[in-house]
């Protein structure tokens, strides 16, 4: 008998998805290389240089809960390359700042632009990928961010060591562009209109991703997503997360020219050792918690237990970094502390779509808010503290004691199998209804 095997399309997706974050980070981040220039050109001090990389966190925040509502409303077709051909273009504009404000205007619009995207990943595997490949599929586009600093941080370095900042910016700002093209014509929101997806891979995309009914989804409103436990810890914990990337992707450059002496393009290189090891736990993380969660059915366990053990021994690690002062020590303790603390951000996005699967986006673009409002702290607070301690042993033991506190939020509020009974609970709602 001829058996149909399904295709495999929803992993294109998920390589698709990879790739635009890998160049949203980039995006991003670009900017970090050039402090120096930029401080010596423009005289900026510290703090100011801080303001500006905050201003792409106060952009961020104003978008992402309210572009996780554009995506479950208009679908990640149609908004996400819009928001990667506005935030690419910012990117190219950067290259034309000419003063404090110009940056400070280009980084906000660049975080406005840039809001939609986390909230449009979480509903593309939402919909395209079943409970038990979401972590590993979420970990594949999301080994991009430790990998974009991999890859980006030599590209960007040398780029402006010999063509000048200005130059660089210009060059990285056109890949989001392109990708917005592709993805247009290759991505439909649900699977079942999609041409590239035979009939046994629709089949069990429909069987493994149900959809609730219209009464079903509607009952998950605004309420659930701001009052449910298990998500409100997700929001504390994925914060301390945020603090530890925004510190990372943007200051890490800076304290190796700083602290360690090094020159612009081997800071560049050395900075490709902990994001390599980060992109390792990351990627390690969505396996573990998918295998974990096939053997045992817990989110409990698959997704919370692997939370706070991760956020705490990255506390440790990062505790152990602001007392040390040679460079193969301070590689090893940065190296495993980005490494633990990346390693659950899979588990964080599976519990905004196990939770609100049919409002992924929205709830998402909650926690993403999350983040970006630690996009605003973590830059503005790390500038400020460098510009009075003139090291950053200040910043590491802040964001060691964030970490923790995230810990012990996990430990007691995180229990998405306790509170995850939407079935019974949405029965009785509609025949009380």
């Amino acid at each position: 008998m001829n058996v149909t095997r399904a295709t495999h399309y929803r992993w294109v997706v998920a390589s698709l998805i990879f790739f635009i974050t890998l160049v949203n980070f980039i995006d991003r981040s670009a900017i970090s290389f050039v402090i120096d220039p930029l401080k010596r050109e423009f005289h900026f001090t510290d703090t100011q240089f801080g303001m500006i990389l905050s201003a792409f966190g106060l952009g961020y925040v104003l978008l992402t809960a309210f572009g996780g509502w554009l995506v479950d409303h208009w679908g990640a077709r149609i908004v996400w390359p819009l928001a990667a051909i506005g935030w690419s273009l910012c990117v190219g504009l950067l290259g034309f700042a000419s003063g404090f404000w110009g940056f400070i205007g280009l980084r906000f619009l660049l975080g406005v632009t840039e809001g939609p995207h986390f909230p449009a990943m979480s509903r593309s595997i939402s919909d395209w990928l079943p409970s038990s490949e979401r972590a590993r599929a979420l970990s594949l586009g999301l080994v991009a961010i430790p990998l974009s600093s991999v890859i980006g941080a030599p590209i960007t370095s040398y780029l402006v060591a010999d063509f000048g900042w200005r130059v660089m910016f210009m060059a990285i700002s056109a890949i989001g562009i392109v990708w917005a093209g592709i993805w247009y014509a290759f991505f439909r929101d649900r699977p079942e209109d999609s041409p590239y997806v035979n009939e046994a891979e629709r089949q069990f995309i429909a069987v493994t991703c149900p959809k609730k009914t219209k009464t079903e989804a509607a009952l998950i409103d605004w309420r659930f997503i701001l009052t449910h436990p298990a998500l409100i810890a997700n929001n504390i914990a994925y914060f301390a997360f945020g603090y530890m990337l925004f510190f990372a992707t943007l200051w890490l450059p800076g304290y190796f020219l700083s602290q360690h002496g090094l020159n612009l393009k081997s800071v560049g290189w050395y900075l490709t050792i902990p994001w390599l090891v980060g992109a390792l736990f990351l990627k390690t993380g969505g396996i573990l918690s998918d295998w974990l969660y096939k053997k045992t059915g817990s989110g409990r366990l698959s997704r919370s237990h692997l939370i706070w053990s991760s956020q705490l021994l990255a506390a440790i690690c990062f505790v152990a970094l602001s007392y040390t002062h040679s460079l193969g020590y301070s590689l090893l303790f940065l190296s495993l502390g980005l490494g633990f603390g990346l390693m659950p951000q899979p588990a964080f996005f599976s519990i905004n779509i196990d939770v609100a699967k049919e409002r992924s986006g929205s709830s998402q673009g909650v926690t993403s808010s999350c983040l970006s409002l630690a996009g605003i702290i973590a830059p503005l607070l790390t500038g400020w503290l460098i510009d009075v301690t003139g090291n950053y042993q200040g910043a590491f033991l802040l964001l060691a004691a964030l970490t923790g506190l995230a810990v012990i939020a996990v430990i007691l509020l995180h229990h998405p199998d306790r509170e995850w009974t939407p079935k019974v609970n949405l029965r009785k709602k509609v025949h009380s209804a």
